[in-house]
């Protein structure tokens, strides 16, 4: 099995694409309601696609990079400032991350954007666990939290918006 993830690793990159549906809702307010609870309400997640690169390199550090699209389904923009985000199958863990984004990723109305590449996503069971879990194509998103900036006419607010990924 090692040698066959070897010569996969060396030949192409692989790419995970996982689907999530929304958790559980935000205790940050806004307007008497969260964003998160707006977006649960009506069954939207704004994670369109995530993938994961790994690498040669990654067989030795359990470190892997990640990018994802995130869609916004609302009708203002949304500017996300960080992500931290734990993800895997059946409650079990496999990857995790805490991205702060030196410039913010900025997903326009009714609009996609992409994260752009970055690394340093940990694979926690290490790379022979996670190899394994590829074939089935999806991971749930255990616990997400995005730190989006709103913007309002009168003021800027940063605030962490739980779960909604």
């Amino acid at each position: 099995m090692r040698f066959g993830a070897l010569l996969v690793s060396v030949v192409s990159p692989f790419f995970l694409c996982v689907n999530a549906a929304p958790q559980a809702v935000s205790t940050q307010s806004v307007g008497g309601e969260t964003l998160g609870a707006i977006l649960n309400a009506l069954n939207l997640g704004i994670v369109a696609k995530i993938n994961t690169l790994i690498t040669l390199d990654s067989l030795s550090t359990n470190i892997v990079s990640v990018n994802f699209d995130v869609k916004n389904p609302l009708i203002l923009e949304l500017t996300i400032d960080r992500v931290v985000s734990t993800a895997g199958i059946n409650g079990t863990v496999y990857a995790k991350f805490d991205q702060t984004f030196a410039k913010p990723l900025v997903v326009p109305i009714l609009g996609t954007a992409n994260s752009g590449t970055f690394g340093n996503v940990l694979l926690t069971q290490g790379i022979d666990a996670s190899l394994g879990i590829i074939p089935l194509g999806v991971l749930d998103l255990i616990k997400t939290d995005v730190y989006v900036r709103q913007v309002d006419f009168a003021t800027v607010d940063e605030i962490p918006v739980d779960n909604i990924l």
